[in-house]
């Protein structure tokens, strides 16, 4: 890691060297490594370390961006020349009205996403990891591939208004699938702090789901019943958030989101809170703007989306709620920290009752259908059960599903327990959940 003064050394030198009307600069750094093992072989262990310089110009209503991650004087001068040419070269914005001021920055303080035990991690101790799955796999006759993985970032923002914001955060996940002739398992963990990680659990989680899940029937498709592990309830939190909880989304008019509207059942609660410590909490956006805690959805009901500051420009009133991604994106704005709370079940309750369903692992080769109906497509995978009687008896092939997820959601019900799960960006804390209606449109032949 370079440190909050290095780094301000290099975004102060940035914005000498800048002539335009506005000028931000992101620094990024990213030391991580990584562990791949296959058929209980660690095969690759690599480690990296970059850093990357984002520069954003504004001329007038006129936006250019460059990046580099030579930071010599040289390497800086050349980006922001390059930025200053593409933001000559750009047609006018008209709903751009600023970069953030420093008012605006929110107070910045450290969050609480740097683990010293992760930042430190080496070789070994992801080796260990990897081994205890490896080992088990083995002994049980199956195959076992993943990865175990350890990181630190640096985020750093400044600009010509008056913000710096720096903050530091770490991440590691440890993930497999077991293999055997007919049957798979899976598992996963993430963690801002390593020593969270527990690689037996996860060892015999996805040894177990491989041995249970050995000669699979084939079931027809239809609409069952389910229960869906925590894996597969990020994926549709993950994807929910992809379609509608972004500010940009609800002005395109391509959000479910209404706020102030009954969208699912009463149980239901997302929101976004980058402090929160059990997720993966990142205290600043790629604009340096404080992270505000987000409602999404409030008891059933829409609630906000996230804003950067571009979007909240184009309405009335409406201030960054901290969400902001590294420019220029098509995305817009997105949480990085999302939390769904449970319920009062206990995950190994949620199948009683149920006298024909499935339970469902996770899921892959996901897309969507259709972002206003929040329809969903993919397939599950590495663990599907048929239910019978309240109990998991007997392995099933897989079934590809389409599925509106907000409706799915009008009559859940979530497990007491929440487990983190990594997402496209950040983490997603979520119950596994039980659904009364899920549909499954087609088998598979494994």
């Amino acid at each position: 890691m370079l440190g909050e003064q290095r780094i301000k050394q290099v975004t102060d030198r940035v914005l000498s060297l800048s002539q335009a009307d506005q000028t931000e600069v992101v620094f990024f750094g990213d030391t991580s490594a990584l562990t791949r093992f296959a058929n209980n072989y660690i095969h690759q262990n690599v480690a990296e370390t970059n850093t990357q310089v984002n520069i954003r110009l504004v001329l007038g209503k006129k936006i250019g961006v460059a990046n580099t991650n030579d930071l010599s004087d040289e390497g800086l001068s050349k980006a922001v020349e390059h930025a200053a040419t593409i933001a000559r070269f750009q047609l006018e914005n008209p709903d751009f009205k600023s970069l953030p001021t420093a008012d605006e920055q929110g107070g910045i303080s450290h969050g609480t996403g740097f683990v010293e035990a992760t930042a430190e991690a080496d070789p070994e101790l992801r080796a260990k990891g990897v081994g205890a799955i490896c080992s088990l796999s083995d002994q049980k006759g199956f195959k076992a591939a993943g990865s175990f993985s350890t990181g630190v970032q640096e985020l750093a923002v400044a600009n010509s208004l008056g913000v710096f914001s720096y903050d530091t955060f770490t991440v590691s996940n440890l993930l497999t699938v077991v293999m055997g002739d007919n049957s798979s398992g899976y598992s996963s963990r993430t963690s801002k702090d390593v020593r969270d990680i527990n690689a037996e659990e996860v060892a015999a989680e996805a040894v177990g789901k491989a041995e249970r899940s050995k000669n699979p029937i084939t079931v027809e498709p239809g609409d069952y019943t389910v229960v869906l592990e925590e894996y597969a309830m990020s994926d549709l939190v993950d994807y929910l958030a992809f379609m509608g909880f972004s500010a940009l989304a609800v002005q395109e008019e391509r959000s479910f989101l209404k706020t102030g509207e009954k969208i699912t059942g009463g149980n239901v609660n997302i929101y976004d809170d980058g402090f929160d410590p059990r997720g993966l909490p990142i205290s600043i956006d790629f604009e340096g703007v404080r992270k505000q805690r987000v409602e999404l959805i409030k008891d059933g009901v829409g609630g906000e989306p996230v804003y950067d500051t571009y979007t909240a420009g184009r309405e009335p009133g409406k201030r960054s709620t901290g969400h902001a991604l590294p420019a220029p994106n098509v995305y817009g704005p997105f949480p990085s920290n999302l939390f769904m709370p449970g319920g009062d079940t206990p995950k190994d309750k949620l199948a009683e009752g149920i006298d024909r369903g499935i339970w469902v692992t996770r899921f892959h080769y996901l897309g969507v259908v259709h972002p206003l109906l929040t329809i969903l497509t993919g397939m599950t995978r590495d663990g599907t059960f048929l239910i019978e009687n309240g109990e998991i008896t007997r392995p099933i092939k897989n079934l590809r599903f389409n599925q509106n997820v907000l409706e799915a959601w009008q009559n859940a019900k979530f497990s007491s327990t929440l487990s983190l799960q990594k997402g496209f960006i950040g983490g997603s804390m979520v119950p596994a959940a039980r659904i009364e209606k899920f549909t499954f449109a087609s088998g598979t032949s494994f």
